[in-house]
């Protein structure tokens, strides 16, 4: 039997439930993801492509005292993947509209491959990445 391993979703614990809901419900839609299902009666969340299958990522409350930092062991980052480089541009204008920390602003990464992306951090330390592997559009 052929084994082909994929990530079914993550989770993720943030330090204010309430405000991380309100950013991503605003930024998924331009990503093309959508919540999955009813926010739970403890606020978790959660977020998956349309059509209900492929990966999610989940957010519930952190529990302990701390921030996050992408420079210990743990989470590095969150790429997000879309359809076109015109979506990684819009994703970008987003973060900077909302006052995030860009990182890279969109550009072509050819260490990476076919790689055009753009990174910042959200609200709560989390580098998001929206990379794009298709042709820049005629």
């Amino acid at each position: 039997m052929a084994r082909t391993g994929l990530i079914d979703h993550i989770g993720i614990g943030v330090p204010d439930l309430a405000a991380a809901k309100r950013y991503y419900d605003a930024l998924m839609p331009i990503l093309g993801l959508k919540p999955w299902f009813p926010t739970t009666p403890d606020g978790v969340f959660n977020y998956g492509p349309d059509g209900a299958r492929g990966p999610q990522v989940f957010f519930y409350q952190a529990t302990e005292a701390g921030g996050h930092s992408r420079h210990r062991p743990g989470l590095h980052h969150i790429a997000f993947m879309v359809e076109s480089r015109a979506i990684v541009r819009e994703a970008h204008a987003w973060a900077e509209a909302h006052g995030d920390e860009i990182l890279d602003a969109p550009a072509d990464f050819p260490q990476y491959g076919r790689h055009y992306a753009t990174y910042w951090l959200d609200p709560h330390g989390f580098k998001l990445e929206v990379v794009s592997f298709a042709p820049e559009a005629p």
